[in-house]
């Protein structure tokens, strides 16, 4: 695969550099069998300038700071994401006791609303100030969308959300199957759709739109 990538960038720079236009070039790979998305990563590669040779455009490089920056993003979000879905189950415990619950089990609603208060209090300050940093360097620099690890860390996110959204939606099912509908179980499986549902749709619109000034 390594090696049919290389002499696809070498046949369209080689291509490029005798004066063949991009239009002839995507329609003679097209010809050949090449998938429209390796030929246009190919051309994209190349400015589309006046110069005598083609000139490359530059290209998303790995850093580890990068990767502290993204991985301390995503993190963050995940545990704000996390315990704000605790503190919210904890609310509808507390504001629809079952009759079945014992005071200890009280008391630990009332240790984790605090843990998941300091947590969000922490963590969600923390993804906003990485965010905001991450989209100003996006915006002087927009090469930088293509970064690997930004992406390989946003189809995480999505596939972790979207699971999230399936598994709710069977329990809800399975109970509704079952006959075992409360007012307190309806109000959690609500409030993991919307949070799994504002993070899925929130990175799903920002790959759209990559793709799109792309």
């Amino acid at each position: 695969m390594a090696s049919s990538t290389q002499e696809l960038e070498l046949f369209v720079r080689d291509s490029l550099a005798a004066g063949a236009s991009r239009d002839g070039i995507q329609a003679a790979l097209a010809t050949a069998g090449w998938a429209p998305e390796q030929v246009r990563s190919a051309l994209d590669a190349y400015a589309d300038v006046a110069f005598p040779v083609p000139v490359p455009r530059p290209r998303p490089y790995l850093s580890a700071r990068e990767a502290f920056l993204y991985l301390v993003l995503f993190s963050t979000l995940y545990v704000a994401a996390y315990h704000l879905g605790s503190l919210l189950f904890d609310l509808i415990t507390r504001a629809l006791p079952d009759p079945a619950d014992s005071e200890f089990m009280l008391d630990r609603v009332g240790h984790s609303m605090r843990w998941s208060v300091a947590s969000v209090i922490i963590a969600f300050p923390v993804f906003l100030f990485v965010a905001r940093h991450l989209g100003r360097e996006l915006a002087r620099n927009p090469v930088k969308r293509l970064s690997a690890v930004r992406r390989w860390l946003t189809y995480l996110t999505l596939f972790v959300a979207a699971a999230v959204l399936i598994g709710d939606m069977i329990t809800l099912v399975s109970n509704l199957l079952g006959g075992e509908l409360t007012l307190r179980f309806v109000l959690k499986v609500l409030v993991v759709a919307a949070i799994a549902g504002t993070i899925f749709g929130y990175y799903l619109g920002d790959l759209h739109k990559e793709e799109r000034e792309a």
